[in-house]
């Protein structure tokens, strides 16, 4: 599978960054590039759980959904209850 364009605007700009690194001492290099690792699997984890309730709201199964997320549809079914549960609000039975 090709990299769709915008990806690999961020991808460079991302590895822009990284390059900008090269010079910093040893620990503050690794404490930023943990810091980014952890920031950019915040972001695409929450945009993925995101994109996965939409294909289920269209009627997706989830072995559908699991085939175009590299993911079982258990680990669908898993991550799209967790989703859910964090989305109601806090003292409100389901």
């Amino acid at each position: 599978m090709g990299d769709d364009p915008t990806i690999g605007f961020l991808k460079a700009d991302v590895a822009r960054f990284c390059a900008g690194l090269d010079e910093l001492a040893p620990a503050i290099r690794l404490r930023l590039l943990v810091q980014l690792r952890a920031a950019l699997d915040e972001v695409t984890d929450a945009a993925l759980d995101e994109g996965m309730a939409a294909a289920k709201a269209e009627g997706w199964g989830l072995r559908q959904i699991g085939g175009q997320v590299g993911l079982s549809h258990e680990k669908v079914r898993y991550r799209l209850a967790q989703a859910a549960d964090e989305d109601e609000p806090a003292g409100e039975p389901s």
